[in-house]
């Protein structure tokens, strides 16, 4: 016949080990407490117990998790109930450490205190306690209150367990030196487990705030394109949402768990983090014209220069026709004629110069004419009115970037994936170069930097590609163009759809299931949003 105290130790070392893998798998701190609690309870038969957090600044023990089974008492944790007792504090008014509290004194001395009747002890203030039993008609008598402290030596909790109950009898009895030592190595994984799992928050609140401050970096240099790096993660998880809950068609088995959401946020946030090698000039060009400046003012002074010289030709005519008052108004009528056209001229490039979604080649020949209008600048040569790199800027057919302009903004996405690229992400994280690099990729293949197409790319990236595209519609905050509405949002980024720039599966969950209006009530301006008929949507079947 075995020693049932063999057997009974051997039970707690099982119960200590199972805690033990427990505390190295779970990563939710708020259960991992529970569970060290009530392993601690079932150690050592106590009847109740309470687990202590030292407060953030180590001034104050937060009650957070108190149990009683003889009077089915259970608060804190998982069951819901608020704790009402107030928290008990480690520094007395004169700043000293406070001893008196039996929970207190273990938090400040870092040892562990097994009473084995507390009315029989006047070591420590048992006020509390008292009021605690009278109240409830309960009788504490053994206590065993162990400090939890970290790799630093820094406490971060107390354990504190109420009546040992013998198995056999159910009486109540003192804490064994059995107890106090299987509960200090409980204590002592417990505060290691629970430190690491901080460490790791904190770790992981750190890196996601540097994500941040290269956005803040980004923001510093264009406030238009800082709000984009905002909103295209939101609106990127609100799509990934809407597919993860869809039941039926072809992305019905697409599922995030927590963490492949983490990484798909992260990627949302870094996704444009190339635009910090981006010039400012170029980022912020509202304007065709516009460098350090909107050279359009440029063209301006010209076209007053012209003025100025037809109407010295026009003083110089008069003067040579003498007296002759019927040549005189045919000179008026034609300077007038001529400071018209000139003024219609300059108000056509004024417009020209503002950047449209398509410029007609009627108009980019007119800008090509007037450019051969002769003046004469300040040095004193003859010229023609804009130069070769003016009429480039100002033929421009969509938009206010030229060609040398797009390929330095369109390598931004390179320069992102080759930053991202280089970093050493752990396991959890490592799609999120892919997941923030593909978004300018289409479904055709035509995308660029890589000129993937749709089956080489993840859902997650052809979901941020959406999102990137109706955030840039959407948005009233650029330089360079007005925000669209909502219906002419979604009629241009349907066109995408039908020409093969976006997945049409992930496109028609986001008419679907609303997405648009969801991101359109949180981000857009109210005045923006107008009733959408969801069946004249390109590219989508209602």
């Amino acid at each position: 016949m075995s020693d049932p105290s063999y057997t009974d130790i051997a039970q707690r070392l099982e119960r200590l080990t199972e805690l033990s893998v427990e505390l190295s798998t779970n990563h939710d701190i708020p259960l991992l407490l529970e569970k060290i609690l009530k392993a601690a309870k079932g150690i050592t038969h106590a009847d109740g117990g309470t687990l202590y957090r030292a407060s953030d600044d180590k001034q104050r023990l937060c009650f957070n998790i108190s149990i009683n089974d003889t009077l089915g008492m259970y608060q804190g944790g998982a069951s819901g109930h608020t704790i009402d007792i107030p928290d008990i504090p480690l520094v007395n008014v004169d700043g000293s450490k406070n001893l008196s509290a039996v929970a207190a004194y273990a938090a400040n001395t870092g040892t562990s205190v097994n009473i084995q009747d507390v009315y029989k002890v006047d070591l420590f203030n048992f006020s509390g306690m008292r009021r605690f039993d009278e109240r409830y008609n309960y009788h504490s008598q053994s206590f065993l209150t162990v400090p939890m402290t970290d790799h630093e030596g820094e406490v971060i909790g107390v354990l504190q367990l109420i009546n040992a109950k013998d198995p056999a009898t159910g009486h109540t009895r003192a804490f064994s030196d059995t107890d106090q030592r299987f509960i200090e190595a409980l204590a002592s994984q417990a505060a290691i487990a629970i430190t690491n799992q901080q460490l790791i928050l904190l770790l992981e609140n750190l890196f996601e705030s540097f994500v941040k401050l290269i956005n803040i970096g980004i923001d510093e240099k264009s406030p238009h394109t800082g709000r984009h790096c905002e909103h295209v993660p939101e609106l990127t998880m609100m799509l990934a949402d809407a597919v993860h809950d869809a039941d039926s068609g072809p992305l019905a088995s697409f599922r995030m768990t927590p963490g492949d959401r983490k990484q798909l946020w992260i990627a949302g946030l870094l996704h444009d983090c190339g635009k910090i090698t981006t010039p400012v000039h170029v980022v912020e060009k509202a304007t065709k014209l516009e460098a350090l400046f909107d050279r359009i003012h440029l063209v301006d002074a010209r076209f007053e220069v012209l003025k100025r010289d037809a109407e010295i030709r026009a003083l110089k005519a008069k003067l040579a026709a003498g007296n002759d008052t019927k040549r005189h108004e045919e000179i008026n009528r034609g300077l007038s004629a001529e400071l018209a056209r000139l003024d219609d001229d300059r108000e056509f490039l004024r417009f020209a110069n503002i950047g449209s979604e398509a410029m007609s080649p009627e108009a980019q020949a007119r800008v090509t004419e007037i450019a051969r209008y002769r003046w004469t600048g300040p040095d004193g040569f003859e010229r023609d009115l804009l130069s070769e790199d003016e009429i480039a800027n100002l033929t421009i057919r969509a938009g206010t970037l030229n060609a040398q302009e797009r390929e330095i903004i369109n390598n931004h996405i390179a320069v992102t994936i080759r930053m991202l690229e280089s970093l050493p992400w752990p396991k959890h994280l490592q799609a999120v170069p892919e997941y923030a690099g593909g978004h300018h990729e289409r479904m055709d293949g035509k995308g660029y930097p890589r000129g993937l197409r749709g089956d080489q790319m993840s859902v997650q990236a052809r979901m941020m590609a959406i999102a990137d595209i109706f955030e840039a519609l959407t948005a009233k905050d650029r330089p360079y163009k007005k925000g669209k509405t909502l219906s002419e949002s979604l009629e241009i980024l349907g066109g995408f759809c039908e020409r093969s720039h976006i997945d049409p599966d992930l496109f028609d969950i986001f008419v679907r299931k609303k997405v648009y209006l969801q991101y359109a009530e949180r981000f857009m301006d109210p005045s923006q949003i107008d009733e959408v008929d969801e069946s004249r949507i390109p590219g989508y079947v209602p």
